[in-house]
């Protein structure tokens, strides 16, 4: 499996625009893409302008799917103009612990 952890910063005092528009793409994401298995949304208890999202996907070609949806498209015009940086880890996820 194929996982992204990416901290935003946002511009000051639009972190709630992000979070409204990001939380429409993972929410999409996770409910109409049998590859994307996680897609959270955190924000910094300390920074509010700080922003966390944890995304796992079957692998990487549906990762490369995800970026091709409509979700995914729409968003990058909302959201990209907000961010002040992002840093994107990419990693192999080697245990899941899933809540049943």
């Amino acid at each position: 499996m194929y996982s992204l952890f990416i901290k935003t910063r946002v511009k000051p005092g639009c972190a709630e625009d992000f979070l409204t528009a990001i939380k429409v793409n993972a929410a999409a994401s996770v409910a109409t893409e049998p590859g994307c298995l996680v897609f959270d949304v955190s924000q910094d208890r300390i920074d509010p302008d700080v922003i966390y999202l944890y995304e796992i996907y079957r692998d990487d070609d549906a990762y490369e799917a995800h970026t091709q949806t409509a979700h995914f498209r729409d968003s990058r015009p909302l959201v990209e103009p907000l961010i002040v940086e992002q840093e994107c880890f990419e990693s192999d996820v080697i245990a899941r612990n899933p809540v049943y």
